[in-house]
């Protein structure tokens, strides 16, 4: 199951249709998936998690927890709506692409992407685009 939680007063309008699309994502990649939980939500609140679990004391879009077992995936997806909100101005984007971007992000960790050297990110960045192209073409 693909669910969103709202630990914030924002909400996804169009729940189904980001559900369709993150599935297709996880089987065109070729695994399948258990739990995978969003959970949108403020600086503060993902800063928190940043510091206490990971000792980082940074502000950050995106946190993943991965308890993926072999080829099925799972997991949880922390989203800070505001980090999100100021990425989209700063790289002159429109808000909905920034957050499906970023949403795709951390889904494709669990695929095993990862985006530390130039060639990771590179391959990362190429990844989401194909699946932001996908998700205009599923209703």
């Amino acid at each position: 199951m693909i669910s969103f939680n709202y630990e914030t007063d924002f909400e996804l309008d169009n729940e189904n249709r980001l559900s369709n699309w993150i599935a297709t994502v996880i089987e065109t990649e070729g695994f399948k998936y258990e739990d995978i939980n969003y959970i949108f939500c403020n600086d503060d609140y993902l800063h928190k998690i940043n510091v206490e679990f990971l000792n980082h004391d940074t502000l950050t879009d995106i946190i993943s927890f991965d308890y993926s077992v072999g080829k099925i995936l799972q997991g949880d997806i922390y989203i800070s709506v505001d980090r999100v909100r100021d990425n989209a101005i700063d790289f002159k984007q429109q808000f909905d692409d920034e957050l499906y971007r970023v949403m795709v992000h951390g889904v494709l960790h669990y695929c095993g992407y990862k985006d530390k050297s130039e060639e990771e990110a590179t391959q990362m960045r190429d990844k989401e685009n194909e699946y932001l192209e996908l998700l205009k073409q599923i209703d």
